[in-house]
Order: structure tokens, then C-alpha cells, then sequence
């Protein structure tokens, strides 16, 4: 079946950086979209980035435009999300999420979550 696991997430100071991965099995990652959203308390879902399926177009949003990256491994099934220049509003839970329609137009799956903080 359909499974996604996030790793890498953590505390980091103002101004660092961290690399969240998104594992997935059951299926093969660049037949999917692959998105990353985060949930900080009290607030609703916001999609951060995601990567489509044909042609690995990538979106942000722009409140971490320059700062995050969104990558695909193939081979390894997995996909990163490289966070530069992290800021206290950052902090969140971390999903990544599959759209098998391969658009980055919704999702079907969903991984657990990450808890990212940052904070001095």
C-alpha cells in the first residue's frame, strides 16, 4: 500500500538550516506529485512546495520562496525538502502528502508529520 514517512525534522536556531525527507513505498515516486504542508498551532494547512510528476515542475509558496528546495531521488523513492534561512514562523508539523493525479492539484496520501522548531 501507499505509505509516506518524513524524517530530519528538529530544533534549529534562527537563521539555520535542515533537510526533511519524505520516504515512500507501495508505489513509485515520480509517478506521483509529491507535496510538503505544514500546520503550525492554531493555524490551518499551508502548502509549502511541491514537485509534479512529468516534468518535476516545483512550487513554492511564497513565504519560503529562495529559502526551501524541493528534490526528487528516484532511485532512492525519496523526496527532500532543503530548508535554508529558517525563521521562528517556520515552525510547524511537516507532512508530505501524494496527488497520484501527479499535479500538485490535491492529495490522497499522507505522511505522519515532522515536528520542525525554530527558536533561540
Amino acid at each position: 500500500q501507499v505509505q509516506l514517512v518524513e524524517s530530519g525534522g528538529g530544533l534549529v536556531q534562527p537563521g539555520g538550516s535542515l533537510r526533511l525527507s519524505c520516504a515512500a513505498s507501495g508505489f513509485a515516486l515520480d509517478s506521483f506529485a509529491i507535496g510538503w504542508l505544514r500546520q503550525a498551532p492554531g493555524k490551518d494547512d499551508e502548502g509549502v512546495s511541491c514537485i509534479t510528476s512529468s516534468n518535476g515542475s516545483t512550487y513554492y509558496a511564497d513565504s519560503v520562496k529562495g529559502r526551501f528546495t524541493i528534490s526528487r531521488d528516484n532511485a532512492k523513492n525519496t523526496v527532500y525538502l532543503q530548508m535554508n534561512s529558517l525563521k521562528p514562523e517556520d515552525t510547524a508539523v511537516y507532512y508530505c502528502a501524494a496527488d497520484p493525479r501527479g499535479s500538485c492539484g490535491g492529495y490522497d496520501f499522507w505522511g505522519q508529520g515532522t515536528q520542525v522548531t525554530v527558536s533561540s
